[in-house]
Formats: C-alpha cells, structure tokens, sequence
C-alpha cells in the first residue's frame, strides 16, 4: 500500500511537471502537451520512488541514530553562527549590487556551517554540561534505539509488563514473517501450539493498547529458503538493532554476528533475589525430592530450593534455613534443610 502510495505521489507531480513544461514550450499545442504529462506521469510512478523516497528513507533511517545530545549540540552551533553571521552581515546591506546580498549569503552559511560543525564536536562538552540522570539517561540512550522482537519473547508475554515498567525503552521492530509464524502456530491443530499463538496476539494487541512503547511493523517476507532466525539477525544487522528473545540457539547466533541480544529469561534470573547460606526463609514444600528424604519447594519467582529431610513436610508450610546456593544454566538452585527447634 505505501509503496503504490509512493508511486501515485510520483506520477502526480512529475506529471504537472511534464504538463507545465508542454505548455511552456509547445505554447498550448495540445498533442504534445499531453505527451509531456503522460510521460511525466510514467517516469514520477516508476522513478520516484526509487530516485527520491528511497534515498529520502535512508536518510531519515541515519538521522534517527544521532543521539539527542549531539543533534542539540549542532542546532545550538547553528544557531549562535547564524547570529554572528547576521551581525557582521549588517553594514555589507549599503553595499551596491549583487554584493548586498551575496557577501551575506556567503558569510552566512560558512558561520552557520562553521557553528553547525563546532556544535557537534562539543556534543561531549554539552553533556558534562548539562547531564542527564535517572529515566532521563536511560531514554537519551535508548530512544532512538531500534529492537527486533523474536516470535519466542511475544509467546513468552513477559514483554508487555516489562514495557510498562518503564525500562524496555526504544521501537519494537516486529516483522511481517514473525506475524506469519503466530498466525500460524493459533490456527495449529495442536490444541498447545494454538494456545500460544492466541496467547502471543493478545500480547501484541496489550501491547499496542496498553504501553507507551512503540511499535513498528515492517512487511518483509522470509526470503525462499531461509530460517526465521537467520532472516532476524540480518534485518537486526541491517537496522543496527538489538534482538529481544527468550531463544537460547538465537541468543547466541546473534552474539556471534555482534548483535546486542536481550534476553528475558537471563533478566529474570539476573533479578531473582540472592540468598545466602544460613538465611531462612518460610516456603510450601509440594513434592519429594530426586534423593531420598528431600522435599522440594519453589519462590514465588520459580526458583526451586531442595529441602533436605522435607519429605516428611510435604504439603506443609516450613521455615527452613538456606545452606547452599548453586548458579545452574538454568537458574538458581537453592539447598535448605528445616529449621531447627
């Protein structure tokens, strides 16, 4: 649709050029004034959008990287050139000629040049000078950041409460083929797989709905022959961005092509409290243990503690005293045994 938006955008201007031009030089001679405009028409739908759009998107793609500090900074230098510039460029007016206004001119736009250059170069200068904390420094970094969402971190759900916190800051890039994959893991006969892909677009609708994040679709298909995950780390490559997963195998893919990953499960397990030995802390412990004599019990965040001696607690409430903490791949894995007394 943008694309045929584009064309019609193109075919409509370079048509009335072609018309003008017609007109001009032809002095109203009807034929080939239509020929003009129809060949503006056709050149403006074919050429325009590759000649002026595209560049012009690239461009902006550019502009959107440079931090908010130096784009600051360069406007301010901008600024103060042109105020000098104006100044010195008053008593050259009574000059006569061309001069009036091309010595002006030119004055004006090697200060403004000069200013805009100098203002960038001192980015570093004006951050010292006017420094930002807080949420502030976390949105100046991330902001203008772009994150690709993997189809495993939408299925997870996490990301819609992490974006209402406040720390998930930046565009979420979600692609056409990862909409493809949800679509069809819902419409799946396998009663699981439908539940989460139903799941994952109730979790893009909260998204859309319920945060301040936003979001970006881009309509790009998956190339003939290429895997979903090859095809994120080459769109996350191309547009610089971070890729947000729960997917170890991507996780670790992307780290090899130099991608910045953010992964929700090492987040969580990065915010799991720690526990030393000899703390106690009351738990339920549910089932036996893989040992003889253990019960096992688990935090409200899923870790699971290993209470030695708890089989005869099963399905009971206990205050237990940690004795061990172990860091597993898979998470923290905590040993207790009961309280004394």
């Amino acid at each position: 649709m943008l694309s045929v938006l584009k064309s019609l955008l193109g075919a409509g201007a370079i048509g009335v050029a072609g018309w003008g031009v017609g007109e001009i030089a032809f002095n109203e001679f009807l034929p080939w004034v239509l020929a003009f405009t129809l060949g503006g028409v056709v050149i403006g739908a074919l050429a325009i959008p590759y000649v002026f759009f595209k560049p012009l998107g690239k461009a902006l793609d550019s502009f959107s990287q440079i931090p908010i500090t130096a784009l600051m900074a360069a406007t301010i230098g901008l600024m103060v050139g042109l105020i000098i510039a104006a100044l010195i460029s008053i008593p050259l007016f009574r000059l006569e000629g061309w001069l009036s206004w091309g010595v002006p001119l030119i004055i004006s736009f090697s200060l403004g040049f000069l200013g805009l250059g100098l203002g960038a170069y001192w980015e570093s200068g004006m951050r010292r000078a006017f420094p930002l904390s807080g949420a502030g420094a976390l949105t100046s970094t991330f902001a203008n950041g772009r994150i690709v969402v993997d189809t495993s971190a939408i299925i997870d759900g996490r990301i819609a409460d992490l974006s209402q916190t406040g720390f998930l800051q930046g565009t979420l890039v979600i692609p056409g083929y990862v909409l493809d994959e949800l679509r069809h893991i819902a419409d799946s006969s396998d009663s699981l797989r439908r539940n989460r892909g139903r799941r994952g677009l109730e979790v893009l609708g909260r998204l859309r709905k319920d945060t301040s994040v936003p979001i970006q679709v881009l309509d790009v298909d998956v190339a003939n022959g290429a895997e979903v995950d090859r095809q994120l780390v080459t769109l996350a490559k191309s547009l610089k961005a971070s890729i947000l997963t729960t997917d170890y195998n991507l996780n670790r893919v992307a780290e090899l092509h130099g991608i910045r990953v953010l992964n929700i499960n090492e987040l969580a397990n990065a915010l799991k409290p720690i526990l030393l030995p000899g703390e106690e802390i009351t738990v339920t412990i549910i089932q036996e243990g893989k040992e003889i004599g253990q019960g096992v019990a688990f935090l409200d965040d899923g870790t699971m503690v290993v209470v030695e001696g708890g089989r005869r607690y099963l399905n009971s409430v206990q205050d237990v005293t940690v004795t061990r903490v172990l860091q597993t791949a898979a998470g923290r894995l905590i040993f207790a045994q009961p309280r004394a007394g």
